[in-house]
């Protein structure tokens, strides 16, 4: 595993622990729509991806960056990867900051947004030959894209996950490994398009139909 990943790891385990044990410093550092838009605290746009629910949620999160790492590394290299999981983090939290930008109380917080990044960087590479959660990566990922679509257009009071975030972490991985992949990109344009319908039809429903925001 590549030092920077493990790095990564480290410190979002440490600072998650801390969260976990420090309200105050938890609540300074989430995710939170108000403070980002009126008090223009931006660092909670990165902050709150070191932050965690739980430790199942860390868990996870960590377990999923270890798994697809390799494969980002190995098309694009450590500065690539670090583009990737820190434009995806952004890109996510930007997604959510438009999306619920007349809900002040909305928060949210954890890495998926950016290890969706790299999850979905792993997929465009080899749509047809990485698996997760033994499903062929181009099949997970259109159900993952339907399944977090339909939430976003059809919000469960139950439901706690931000899949706006995840969402813009994984439009970000896609189109940075698109864009400097485009000969793998063409080779796999029929997985690739499949994946793209739901991000579509989200699209319409948000600026044509005005259903969210």
């Amino acid at each position: 595993m590549d030092i920077v990943v493990l790095i990564i790891i480290a410190v979002t385990c440490i600072i998650s622990y801390m969260g976990l044990n420090n309200i105050q410093l938890f609540e300074k550092y989430k995710f939170n729509v108000s403070a980002i838009n009126s008090r223009k605290e931006y660092i909670r746009l990165i902050s709150s991806a070191f932050l965690h629910a739980d430790f199942m949620h860390l868990f996870f999160n960590m377990l999923s960056l270890y798994f697809f790492q390799g494969v980002v590394i190995h098309f694009f290299g450590t500065i690539g990867f670090l583009i990737i999981y820190f434009g995806s983090m952004i890109l996510g939290n930007l997604f959510s900051l438009l999306i619920y930008k007349n809900q002040p109380w909305y928060s949210a917080i954890g890495a998926s947004g950016a290890v969706s990044g790299i999850i979905f960087a792993s997929i465009a590479m080899a749509p047809n030959e990485i698996s997760v959660n033994f499903l062929p990566g181009w099949l997970f990922g259109t159900l993952y894209f339907g399944y977090s679509v339909y939430m976003m257009l059809n919000p469960k009071q139950w439901d706690n996950l931000g899949h706006s975030a995840h969402l813009g972490g994984a439009f970000f991985g896609l189109v940075y490994s698109i864009t400097l992949h485009p000969d793998l990109a063409l080779s796999n344009w029929y997985f690739l398009g499949a994946m793209s319908l739901p991000l579509i039809y989200l699209s319409y429903q948000i600026f044509v139909k005005k259903k969210i925001g």
